[in-house]
């Protein structure tokens, strides 16, 4: 529903929206489609939301504060509850990225160094009561965006997609009764625990540590840390992030539901397929990292890239950290960014967008790395080439394989992507990419893979960049090939 009644390309097209169902403590039941950074940070803060709120029919929450159950201020996240029979059965909630959430740079992703510069700030606040739009809430967020008409289309399609889960969840709940339905949800977290700890009782018990660094934050810091050890038995996992960097100036920032999404991904990838994802998946894994940190950052902390960036490179050091336990079931590292893009203009006829780019993925013991694939903590799609040139004064002039990116080993990392924009009209434009000056690495004597590169008229422009552009310039990216994995 929420896919296919979207306005903008950024999630009608690239699909940038997750969706997921929770019992009436907030413990997740189900999610659907699709972004790890989105489904596992809502199922970390979920609980707390719930607590916080008193909740009737036809109420619908709206926030994006990344400290107070968010991600990133262009994560939009839409929460409705779900009656049966007059009484809690749950709640729907669905979470999806707009390019304009009302920061001055177009895309909504700036090169900040404050919560403040990267948009419209929402906490927790009902914005539907009694299946009513509240337009004391609604309105004051829709005059600081630029196409609200837009803006207003996709944040209906969330309502839309929460109210068909509604209807749904509801059949169900009655069909059963309360006290049914109260089972069957008990059931499913008891089941999903037992295959949870099984899958991490196959893990050698042990301390595993690995360090890993981000590139830069884009304000003069470079080669900045974030370590991980594992304490593995007994179907546990202690996740400690100390020896992590303080958070920095710019915006690598991540909240700790964030930091949660990425270990959880990599857990549930070493569960069977058949686990189901929901809350009792989850409990066996925990979770500390140093106040104040890269991981667990303190506002106002800007955090727009943490959400992108960071994450992913968390879930290269748990990867790490884990291949001393398991390397036969741990790949190289994949391209370790997603390649961030936000551009466009202000004014009468202004426009933003954002997307992100696939890369290389990490070889492993049985197979090459896949090319040109989104990985990890973003699983959108690229942005067809006829719908960026139908909506906005761009042209694609080249979208290839970056041929020779993966590195070399008995099985090659994936291959990056080339793609070049010639840009139509003046704009403005920000990058917030990485994996530009280290490579990811390889596995078992597998080397590693190409870095990226961003370039503005053959001129490199660095990982992260906010700048003018004008008509007839020609941007191109090119992406981190996937790490190698074996010697030769």
């Amino acid at each position: 529903m929420l896919g296919r009644a979207a306005f903008s390309p950024n999630i009608r097209d690239r699909l940038d929206y997750s969706c997921a169902l929770f019992d009436p403590r907030g413990r997740l039941l189900g999610q659907a489609t699709h972004i790890p950074v989105h489904l596992g940070s809502m199922a970390y803060a979920m609980g707390g939301l719930v607590e916080a709120m008193d909740w009737a029919p036809g109420d619908m929450v709206v926030l994006n504060d990344p400290y107070q159950g968010g991600t990133h201020l262009p994560d939009v996240t839409f929460i409705a509850p779900v009656f049966a029979s007059g009484e809690l059965a749950g709640f729907s909630a669905n979470r999806a990225h707009h390019a304009d959430i009302g920061a001055d740079a177009p895309g909504s992703m700036p090169l900040s160094r404050d919560l403040a510069e990267e948009g419209i700030l929402i906490s927790p606040v009902k914005i539907m009561r009694q299946g009513s739009w509240q337009r004391d809430v609604l309105n004051p967020i829709l005059a600081r965006l630029q196409d609200q008409a837009a803006s207003f289309g996709d944040f209906s399609a969330q309502v839309a997609a929460n109210r068909l889960a509604e209807r749904r969840l509801r059949v169900l709940a009655e069909s059963l009764g309360s006290a049914g339905f109260a089972q069957a949800c008990a059931s499913l977290q008891s089941y999903a625990r037992r295959l949870a700890r099984a899958s991490l009782a196959e893990l050698p018990a042990g301390r595993y540590r690995f360090t890993d660094v981000l590139d830069d934050d884009g304000q003069g810091l470079e080669d900045i840390p974030i370590s991980a050890t594992l304490d593995i038995g007994d179907g546990r996992v202690q996740v400690d992030f100390s020896g992590t960097a303080a958070q920095v100036p710019g915006n690598l920032n991540c909240p700790m539901p964030v930091t949660a999404a990425a270990v959880i991904y990599v857990f549930r990838c070493l569960m069977p397929a058949h686990v189901p994802a929901c809350h009792g998946a989850m409990e066996h894994i925990e979770l500390t990292a140093p106040e104040g940190s890269l991981v667990n950052a303190r506002s106002p902390a800007a955090v727009a890239a943490g959400n992108v960036e960071t994450s992913t490179r968390i879930v290269d050091v748990v990867c790490g950290a884990l291949a001393q336990a398991v390397p036969d079931r741990i790949p190289a590292a994949a391209q370790g960014t997603m390649n961030n893009i936000a551009m466009g203009s202000r004014g009468t006829r202004g426009w933003d967008y954002y997307e992100t780019l696939a890369g290389g993925h990490g070889a492993s013991l049985l197979a090459a790395g896949r090319s040109a694939r989104h990985s990890h903590m973003t699983n959108t799609l690229n942005t067809p080439v006829e719908v960026l040139e139908r909506h906005y004064p761009l042209r694609v002039e080249r979208y290839s394989l970056r041929a020779g990116s993966g590195g070399a080993g008995r099985f090659t990392g994936g291959d990056g992507v080339v793609r070049t924009y010639r840009f139509l009209a003046d704009a403005d434009l920000t990058l917030l990419s990485e994996r530009r000056r280290h490579g990811p690495w390889g596995m078992a004597g597998g080397e590693a893979g190409q870095a990226g590169d961003n370039r503005l008229d053959g001129s490199d422009l660095g990982g992260k960049v906010q700048c003018r552009v004008r008509a007839g310039q020609l941007l191109e990216i090119e992406t981190p090939g996937g790490g190698g994995y074996g010697a030769i």
